[in-house]
């Protein structure tokens, strides 16, 4: 099969990685380089931020996701020579306003989510700020450093002969044969195949527009900033009042984030980056002495309660949706991606497609 995938980020990549290995003729486009935008932009969690916050369609999609991370990390390390650093830290939870549920949750989902001192908190993570009066601590949870997973997916896709990656080409629409979808109109000209996915994150409710559908899919801007320390400085995920802080193996350490409606501005601000920093500080008091390293804003794919659409498009024979992850992109990759190639293959499903079906919510 002759599959166009539009979208070199990590679910286009992914998506295009499945689909070639069971022997599709992959093309990937992307309007800019690939994987710079949103899943180079995010910290790279391997969990939602609160996970007993999201419906189970989410939940089915993670908890597959989690567990298969670590292994597709070493697998694309052995294929590519780039290591994506799967970091498995565990993570702090502080103060939650929600914590009876969160245990509730993770009883019922049979997740390793549990109450932690205080003192045992400072003890496992002491260049923790004080002020924090409680903690539910899972252990287990790994980030993964996206910049090198975007590396070692584009990296495998190069070595397979059946695919072949186009950047800096923006598309502008889709060619019909009728009722179905043929190709798209590119920068570049024509480009055809048999079927067409659609991976383009925040942009991709515009390219459905173009058909006269209209996919709530739409940007919501997110900053970053980095900060460089010694390599024992956190050794694990803390999160508090909807903010993070994330340790690389090497001792960088992101701090995030906003949420901003502001459409396609991806401008870094300075309010923001103040913000950010009394967080960082309240957080971790040590970074202080720090210097910011870099500060940065991404692009999320929002959609209604952060439920991607993964499927065909009723009406459009030919055309495939696999988008709209808002926050949740990095986490929900390779169960996306693997139910996507399940649909389109018709193999079955590892995940019941039903709740992301586009049918019925376009």
């Amino acid at each position: 099969m002759n599959v166009l995938v539009i979208g070199a980020g990590a679910i286009g990549l992914q998506s295009a990685f499945l689909l070639a290995q069971a022997g599709c003729k992959v093309m990937v486009i992307d309007q800019s380089a690939a994987g710079q935008e949103a899943s180079w932009a995010g910290g790279g969690i391997v969990s939602p931020l609160y996970p007993w916050r999201y419906s189970a369609a989410i939940t089915a999609l993670a908890h597959w996701s989690q567990d298969y991370y670590p292994g597709l990390g070493e697998a694309l390390k052995q294929q590519s020579g780039v290591d994506p650093e799967v970091h498995e830290t565990g993570l702090y939870w502080l103060d939650l306003e929600d914590e009876d549920q969160a245990l509730a949750w993770a009883h019922r989902h049979s997740r390793p989510l549990h109450r932690v001192g205080m003192e045992q908190v400072h003890a496992a993570v002491p260049s923790l700020g004080e002020g924090f009066s409680s903690a539910v601590y899972m252990p287990g949870v790994a980030n993964v450093r996206n910049p090198r997973l975007l590396q070692a997916l584009r990296a495998a896709l190069a070595k397979l002969p059946n695919v072949t990656i186009i950047e800096h080409c923006p598309v502008s629409g889709f060619i019909n044969d009728g009722a179905r979808v043929v190709g798209v109109q590119t920068a570049q000209g024509e480009m055809r195949a048999e079927q067409v996915v659609v991976a383009a994150g925040a942009w991709s409710g515009n390219l459905l527009a173009t058909l006269g559908l209209k996919l709530p899919v739409k940007p919501m801007k997110g900053q970053m900033i980095l900060f460089k320390c010694a390599e024992d400085f956190l050794p694990s995920m803390v999160l508090a009042k909807r903010r993070y802080a994330i340790p690389r193996r090497d001792g960088h350490i992101l701090v995030g984030s906003t949420l901003e409606d502001v459409g396609f501005d991806k401008t870094p601000t300075e309010d923001a980056l103040e913000s950010l920093r009394e967080t960082a500080i309240e957080l971790l008091p040590g970074l202080a002495d720090a210097t910011v390293v870099k500060h940065w804003a991404g692009l999320r794919p929002a959609s209604p309660e952060g439920i991607p659409y993964i499927g065909p498009v009723p009406g459009h024979e030919g055309l495939w949706l696999n988008c709209g992850h808002f926050r949740n992109g990095l986490v929900l990759a390779p169960a996306s991606c693997l139910l996507l190639t399940d649909l389109m293959l018709d193999r079955s499903p590892c995940i019941d497609p039903k709740q992301y079906a586009p049918a019925g919510r376009l």
